[in-house]
């Protein structure tokens, strides 16, 4: 996040002796990205964070390849996943390939138990429903419906839940996240014309230091293979830290949509971007306000892109018989646009409340069995007019 920050004690300098009360040395830790290149924080902790006092093996969760080669549009049901108490457990790999992976998640309960990191990928927890708080080595960050959770690759976290029926759309994303390049000067300030800005962004809050000594499990992803870890001491022992690198959230419901007198393409809709794919916002909106203006999208062809979206609420005024939860595929190379009669229902319409995510990618996806489990079977059909 290219947004400078800092929380607790630190030593006027970096790289230098900063004491404890008792006149030992806090140990001083680089977390940062791409090499020495990308953003980086500096943690102080009160234990040095390579305490491993136990490795207790590890566990595959390599996405299941149903379909390799997938150029069928799909619907896929995804309220219909099972719950689960354990957050990595509630885990539903859907769609993926080398770049990204999107699971459907429906935890319970939080994480009391272990605490975890992903050094694969940063990750975009989108909170359809629940609320609670995003606890993090660097902070805490409370969360509610709407939000996203972007949180860079390599944070120990955990998900505290204050609700039972949560669910999650989740984005593994193997490059780094960022605000889109367009809405940015060369400083990294967002500019005028961003549909947001710095003070929509929610940074971490409350740094909790915990000066203890014991077990403490550390859930350790890499290669889709979750190790676990036991450390010495607390992960969440930092004094204090400064500098670019760290999670955020930012609620949809403070995306401010872009409009226009006709139609206007996917990209106004962009939220976050990397170099892989984008992820874009649907929002509630005014519709176009050329007298003849026609507000469903027009028919268009995904050349380069597969494109996701995943529908939270409200009606979505191009596609029929679509609920809360589902996710439609229109994969690279096959023209899509609005159902049949949707485009006549848009004319002299002036708002839309719809709600949704949408991801576009830029190398096709494969589609898990899960995702297989979860597809109606017939929606590609769904342009034929009765």
């Amino acid at each position: 996040m290219p947004r400078y920050h800092k929380l607790g004690k630190i030593p006027h300098k970096r790289h230098t002796v900063f004491k404890k009360e008792n006149g030992s040395i806090h140990y001083e830790q680089l977390f940062g990205t791409i090499g020495f290149d990308g953003m980086s924080s500096l943690l102080y902790h009160i234990h040095p964070p390579t305490q491993v006092s136990e490795l207790k093996g590890h566990i595959d969760v390599s996405p299941k390849i149903a379909v390799e080669h997938n150029m069928q549009m799909r619907a896929l049901k995804g309220f219909d996943i099972p719950s689960y108490d354990d957050f990595l457990q509630s885990r539903v790999p859907v769609l993926t390939n080398n770049d990204v992976t999107l699971h459907l998640s429906k935890p319970t309960s939080a994480n009391e138990n272990y605490f975890y990191k992903n050094v694969d990928a940063d990750e975009v927890i989108f909170i359809h429903h629940g609320k609670g708080k995003l606890k993090t080595q660097l902070g805490n960050i409370p969360f509610f419906e709407g939000d996203y959770l972007v949180i860079p690759r390599g944070m120990i976290y955990t998900l505290k839940f204050n609700t039972q029926q949560n669910r999650l759309f989740v984005v593994e994303s193997y490059t780094p996240v960022y605000t889109p390049k367009r809405y940015r000067n060369h400083f990294g300030q967002l500019l005028e014309h961003s549909p947001y800005c710095e003070r929509d962004l929610r940074k971490p809050e409350n740094l909790e230091t915990h000066d203890e000594t014991g077990d403490f499990i550390i859930k350790i992803k890499k290669e889709q293979m979750i190790h676990e870890y036991t450390y010495a001491s607390h992960p969440f022992d930092v004094v204090g830290w400064d500098g670019y690198n760290f999670p955020y959230a930012f609620s949809i419901h403070d995306f401010e949509p872009i409009t226009g007198r006709v139609h206007q393409p996917p990209p106004v809709h962009q939220t976050f971007e990397t170099s892989r794919f984008v992820i874009c916002s649907f929002c509630p909106r005014m519709y176009d306000y050329h007298p003849e203006s026609i507000p469903a999208p027009y028919n268009h062809s995904n050349i380069d892109s597969d494109e996701v979206l995943y529908y939270v609420d409200g009606d979505f005024m191009s596609r029929n018989h679509v609920e809360e939860g589902f996710i439609s595929l229109h994969p690279a190379g096959i023209p899509h646009g609005p159902h049949p009669g949707a485009m006549e229902r848009s004319i002299g319409q002036t708002k839309t409340d719809e709600l949704a995510v949408m991801i576009d990618t830029f190398a096709p996806l494969k589609l898990t069995q899960e995702a297989i489990d979860l597809s109606d079977g017939k929606y590609h059909k769904s342009w034929i007019e009765d």
